[in-house]
């Protein structure tokens, strides 16, 4: 014997082994003379080795050399490994350069199709990521070959079996097998049980051997099966039975043959099965990092898309959210921590935390991008994230917003008109210096904003402008085929958003599977407050400023057919006036929103923090913001250019018979409570 190839050996080591004999004692030569596996301990060649195996490789006209393999592990190869270097062996004899013929036993197919053939199953196993993948290499690649029509894979979890593939088999008979214990099955007991391929020639043959099974073979349309375990890592995890419509008989070849792809498939399936944990572990995160709803708020409503990469752990760094604020006013975010797997989620997780925290402080976007910025740089020096941040303001019309890295919004006005801002973004997080610009648009009444990440308009066949310039397209013909704008109802109008992040996710990425990127897609639909639920009016800067405040609140009340709020309106109002002329400055602004919930706030022209106090039993004063907290169903303060607003929120709900809100508060009995405590 004549060595031909070699890997993993160095020239001195391999020249032990240039020319063999028959008679000598190392495991080459010993399946050489026996025709059959061969194992030697020992280091032979001095490599480091504990043992070598040897398998004998078969040409049509009989051996044709000898595989071997020098083996890590201490102690001989138990069965599973066997089989399975008996089916590479099978393999690469038929595919050694000047050997004739091909693999034995796949009549009908001849021999140069069944090696090809054999290739193909090899590669498409080696490649198959998921349990559905494995089914579908074998049904395309050992079917044909072998004559087989039928094809179940059945997976053993918990004492029952599972299928989890099938081909050539009705829908009822599959259900019916699915779940079933494997006591129940008197076939797959002997297969598991003993590791051992059970061969049927017939329906006769089937009844004889297995007649607590007569039942399911009267549902099955196959006539003859190879029933073959399937063994991954020394365990059995299930068995695949391929069938056919025809009674037939099993060559010795033919038997050799199947026995050795069980051990290709059992192999190539306990690989998938590790993957499909871990698939839908990274799923169950990813729906755990991402909302799971988005909410319907006043002035936004909005409908999202997260598409995870063609392939891989379906988890990447792509994020949205819409996070209700103050006044009505909403945050909608859209970011992207660069990379993909679950490293990148975890991130983006720590980063939609932070800036729903962040947005919770009131902060506007350039600020709230500089906090980001410090989060990300101390991740370190390969962390990065594009992001987007906006907060839209029903009351004046206006979005602000950030930019870091990120393709810039996409606005939809009421006529149709789509509009790109030419802004230049600042670095992504993690690499930039603030501080960060701020940008403004006037988003009219009924204007859609449409946020995405890279992954979504850039490609292999298009870059960003050219993405941009497609989804610009995309949603100019919807707006104008498909009334998004005035839905009567909440319901439609968020169908009508869902619908147009379904025309757009097709229009822009038609071929997902193929791409290597996550994409985030978010579409909100903004609808600004009426000029009639709004009253804003100033106040002097002096203590008589209480009582006008009061007087305000009781005519807009009225107008707003909300008496039952004027007592704790008025109290709140009075409280927050009467802070700003003692530990503030003007000029004062008292503003009354009605909206789903009622609004008092006042703004003043200090920047000091105002802090809840906890006042002693003789001290004269310290309880007011202990009062507006009672009195509310949340309060807070927010920072501007000139000053702050500190606002308070109450809410109005669905009206009784009576006519009157269900809950309204009681002033009285809130301050009470607040004076008891």
């Amino acid at each position: 014997m004549r060595l031909v190839a070699t890997s993993g050996l160095t020239r001195e080591s391999a020249e032990v082994w240039a020319d063999l004999h028959d008679e000598q004692n190392v495991a080459p030569a010993r399946a050489r003379r026996s025709g059959t596996f061969a194992w030697v301990s020992g280091d032979s060649l001095g490599i480091g080795a504990s043992g070598t195996v040897a398998m004998p490789l078969f040409g049509p006209d009989g051996q044709v050399g000898v595989l071997s393999v020098l083996t890590a592990e201490a102690g001989e190869p138990d069965d599973e490994q066997r089989s399975f270097l008996r089916s590479v062996a099978a393999w690469a004899a038929a595919r050694l350069e000047g050997v004739p013929g091909a693999l034995l036993g796949l009549a009908p197919a001849a021999g140069p199709e069944r090696t090809v053939r054999m290739g193909e199953l090899t590669a498409a196993l080696a490649e198959a990521a998921s349990t559905d993948e494995v089914v579908q290499a074998v049904a395309e690649h050992v079917l044909p070959s072998s004559g087989a029509d039928g094809l179940a894979v059945q997976v053993l979890e918990g004492g029952r079996l599972y299928v989890v593939g099938a081909v050539g088999y009705p829908t009822e008979l599959l259900s019916a097998l699915h779940g079933l214990p494997l006591a129940a099955n008197a076939v797959a007991t002997g297969v598991l049980e003993t590791r051992t391929p059970q061969f049927v020639e017939s329906e006769a043959e089937f009844i004889r051997r297995y007649p607590t099974m007569t039942r399911t073979i009267d549902a099955s349309p196959k006539n003859a099966w190879a029933f073959l375990p399937m063994i991954a890592s020394g365990r059995t995890i299930g068995f695949c039975v391929v069938s056919y419509s025809q009674p037939r008989s099993f060559s010795d070849e033919e038997r050799t043959l199947l026995t050795a792809l069980s051990g290709l498939v059992g192999q190539a399936l306990g690989r998938a099965r590790l993957y499909d944990v871990e698939h839908a572990r990274a799923q169950e995160l990813q729906r755990g990092l991402l909302p799971r709803t988005l909410p319907s708020l006043p002035a936004v409503r909005a409908a999202a898309r997260y598409l995870p990469a063609g392939r891989g752990e379906d988890v990447g760094g792509d994020w949205y959210d819409l996070i209700p604020l103050s006044g009505d006013r909403v945050a909608l975010v859209i970011g992207d921590v660069m990379g993909h797997g679950i490293t990148e989620a975890a991130t983006m997780g720590q980063l939609r935390t932070a800036v729903r925290t962040l947005a919770d402080l009131e902060m506007p976007p350039a600020e709230l991008f500089g906090r980001l910025n410090d989060l990300v740089s101390d991740l370190g020096e390969d962390f990065y994230a594009t992001c987007l941040y906006a907060v839209f303001d029903p009351v004046t019309r206006s979005c602000t917003f950030s930019v870091a890295g990120h393709p810039p919004p996409v606005v939809v006005y009421p006529d149709g008109t789509v509009h790109i801002p030419d802004l230049v973004a600042d670095p992504p997080l993690g690499a930039a210096e603030p501080p960060f610009e701020t940008h403004g648009l006037h988003l009219p009444d009924e204007s859609l904003l449409v946020l995405c990440t890279d992954g979504l308009i850039e490609s292999a066949v298009q870059d960003i402008e050219q993405g941009l310039g497609r989804l610009r397209q995309v949603l100019a013909e919807e707006a104008a085929r498909v009334p998004y704008f005035r839905a009567e109802h909440s319901e439609d109008d968020i169908r009508h958003l869902d619908d147009l992040c379904d025309t757009v996710v097709s229009a822009l990425q038609p071929d997902r599977g193929q791409t290597n990127d996550d994409a985030a897609l978010l579409i909100a639909h903004t609808r600004c407050t009426a000029a009639d639920d709004v009253a804003s009016f100033l106040l002097p800067e002096d203590p008589q400023a209480a009582g006008q405040a009061r007087r305000h609140v009781r005519e807009q009340l009225a107008v707003w057919e909300l008496d039952e709020f004027i007592s704790a309106t008025e109290l709140l109002a009075s409280e927050l006036v009467g802070n700003a002329i003692r530990h503030a400055k003007g000029p004062l602004r008292l503003l009354l929103l009605r909206s789903c919930s009622l609004v008092c706030a006042v703004f003043d022209g200090s920047l000091s923090t105002p802090r809840i106090r906890h006042a002693g039993h003789t001290d004269e004063g310290g309880r007011g913001l202990l009062l507006v907290s009672a009195l509310s169903r949340r309060w807070g303060a927010r920072y501007l250019d000139d000053g702050k607003c500190i606002w308070s929120e109450q809410d109005i709900p669905q009206r009784g018979a009576s006519g009157k809100p269900r809950g309204a508060l009681d002033a009285a009995q809130a301050a009470q409570a607040t004076s008891a405590t």
